[in-house]
């Protein structure tokens, strides 16, 4: 992971970071959550299992550029099938693609597990 960001932005960076995380992640909750309920066909059921794990997974910050692009490719998968409003999985979408491409921030479990260590050289 380390390898995929050169760092993990704090201040005003990491906060529109943490907020693109929990919008996206909120939203692909709540509407996963809320179409599985309506008793959905097989192919949405896996749809929206997706969308439900993958917006947990960014709540937390955790394997967020793979978890980005799981929603890039669902979203997709969604607005083209025709299971939901096309409008709302292309934003999704492109949150997911965002994500993928920025990376989670310094509020992750990411930038816990990844972040940038501090070396103490001393001299002698």
């Amino acid at each position: 992971m380390q390898r995929l960001f050169s760092m993990f932005p704090s201040g005003w960076p990491g906060r529109g970071l943490l907020l693109l995380r929990a919008v996206s992640g909120v939203l692909l909750v709540h509407d996963g959550a809320a179409k599985l309920s309506a008793a959905p066909q097989f192919g949405e059921i896996a749809q929206q299992l997706i969308a439900v794990c993958t917006g947990a997974i960014l709540l937390a910050g955790w394997c967020t550029p793979m978890a980005g692009l799981m929603v890039l490719i669902d979203e997709l998968w969604i607005g083209l099938s025709g299971g939901g409003q096309l409008r709302a999985s292309i934003a999704l979408a492109s949150m997911g693609a965002a994500l993928a491409m920025l990376g989670p921030g310094v509020w992750s479990i990411d930038a816990r597990l990844f972040g940038r260590k501090r070396i103490d050289m001393r001299q002698r």
